[in-house]
């Protein structure tokens, strides 16, 4: 207790420190700072993401606008949902927005973030991403897999037509051994149906470990947000998780790695085989590249090059088998394309297909395989819009909203490829209106090899054969409902009847 003597002089003081606290919080500028929902102590608004935060980021910025400051955690997150907003962060101030937040699960399963997509942006990120763009994924380069796709997409063809007619065939399976299987011939040269044995002395299927890896991609960590809570992760298995696939692919890519170094009359042109050559021309250099980066940079490829492109072909078939009427008028431009009698179609032949191309810019707009593109964040305080965003300001872009814009987009729930044959709207970046694919810096450098496979395995399909339902199905009971992560997939495998044509 304080002395009464004391007391006048206490409360004296008392009074001074909250005058002078008072007027130092209100003669501070307020800053224009976006608006925000409501948050809770500790956890911020990290309770109003929901299962599907595309779809809730898209609810809420219906109430706060284009531009929303949400706080996940201790977090700002910056919540971009239209075009206009989209470009001013990857076009007008790309260079203060190219940097990636650190995650934790990334970086534990891409060696530090040694790839292209999480890696921190600098001159490391610039490096590789050079490596990326002019040595992996340039279009001479892409171009000189043809033959891979090709040969890949007349086997899926083969097999198809192996199965009894009118049976129910899996194609969601079916993509996704395709997509495995042409990014195993271009990154390793060969096809891997299993990795190396695991402790248990199990053969782990390596289509099953590369699902279980991008899965886990996609997880969230409360540590990320929630410091002091990261020990959740150990509780709920999830960081045994992390640690086991992690473990599982560092052994069979150092073995793959290994094997072509020992050979030394092997003569490739895979992604491994290229990315040695570097290594070895980097070794007189004051920045070596370890095989850590190697192994990064394959995996990258893997994450982007078959997940999300089996995603963007068991969508763009769903939504044709939803609309018949679409579905025949690709198979007739398809059958006016070959209407020479050609048996197989090539990549030449993909150049005269436009109904086919706006097919796929359609599924693209309404199933974004990232609806949140990687998160960005701010290097240095600035302004957006007219509002203030602080430096390390996470930033969420969310394409999915923006591609069904009802000021941008006619109909934006309705599946109508018809718009895309009156527009020069693309998805290479350049309209912000359709992002798929991300856009400036940090966009996607595997978008052509990526739609070039897209485009070729769907020509095949509907050149090949009819399909539709299984029997007592119809295109009203087709379900569309969404399995979350950082590809968002069809819930339910897309089973269907298949026939030569």
């Amino acid at each position: 207790m304080i002395c009464l003597e004391l007391a006048p002089v206490f409360w004296s003081i008392l009074f001074i420190l909250l005058l002078l606290l008072y007027k130092w919080n209100y003669s501070k500028p307020k800053k224009n700072l976006p608006p925000s929902p409501k948050k809770l102590p500790l956890i911020g608004n990290l309770h109003q993401l929901g299962p599907y935060p595309h779809r809730s980021l898209q609810s809420l910025s219906r109430h706060h606008g284009p531009l929303m400051l949400l706080h996940l955690g201790s977090v700002p997150v910056l919540v971009v949902s239209t075009a206009d907003a989209a470009r001013e962060i990857m076009k007008t101030q790309d260079l203060i927005f190219s940097n990636r937040p650190k995650l934790r699960i990334p970086d534990k399963l891409l060696y530090s973030c040694k790839d292209v997509s999480f890696a921190p942006y600098g001159e490391y990120w610039r490096d590789v991403r050079s490596i990326c763009v002019l040595q992996l994924l340039s279009n001479k380069r892409v171009q000189s897999f043809r033959h891979v796709r090709e040969t890949e997409t007349s086997l899926m063809i083969q097999k198809i037509k192996l199965q009894e007619s009118s049976s129910v065939v899996n194609l969601s399976d079916v993509f996704s051994t395709l997509t495995n299987d042409i990014v195993c011939k271009a990154a390793f040269g060969r096809k891997y149906n299993n990795t190396n044995s695991n402790s248990d002395g199990q053969q782990q299927c390596f289509k099953v470990l590369l699902a279980e890896f991008v899965e886990l991609l996609g997880r969230f960590s409360v540590g990320d947000y929630i410091p002091w809570l990261g020990w959740i992760d150990g509780i709920n298995g999830l960081s045994r998780r992390v640690e086991k696939v992690a473990k599982e692919f560092d052994q069979f890519l150092e073995g793959v790695i290994s094997e072509k170094k020992l050979d030394k009359d092997h003569k490739g042109s895979d992604f491994v085989d290229i990315l040695i050559e570097i290594q070895k021309e980097s070794e007189d250099t004051s920045h070596p590249i370890e095989n850590d980066v190697i192994k990064a940079l394959i995996l990258d490829m893997f994450a982007a090059g078959t997940d999300t492109t089996s995603s963007a072909l068991v969508w763009t078939m769903t939504e044709l088998l939803r609309h018949p009427n679409t579905l025949k008028n690709l198979q007739n431009e398809v059958k006016e394309v070959t209407a020479a009698g050609k048996e197989e179609i090539t990549e030449d032949d993909l150049d005269k297909m436009h109904y086919l191309k706006a097919v796929i810019k359609e599924s693209l707009r309404l199933h974004s395989p990232l609806p949140l593109l990687v998160p960005r964040e701010s290097t240095e305080d600035t302004k957006v819009m007219g509002y203030e965003i602080a430096a390390r300001t996470q930033v969420i872009i969310n394409a999915w909203a923006i591609s069904r814009d009802p000021l941008l987009w006619e109909d934006p729930q309705e599946f109508k490829p018809e718009r895309f044959l009156k527009t020069s709207i693309d998805f290479k970046g350049v309209h912000f209106e359709l992002i798929p694919f991300g856009a400036g810096r940090r966009g996607c450098p595997g978008l052509m090899f990526a739609v070039a496979v897209i485009e070729l395995a769907l020509a095949k399909l509907v050149h090949k054969f009819n399909i539709g339902l299984p029997k007592g199905e119809t295109e009203k009971d087709l379900d569309i409902s969404e399995v979350n992560g950082i590809t968002v997939h069809k819930k339910h495998p897309l089973l269907v009847v298949i026939n030569p044509r």
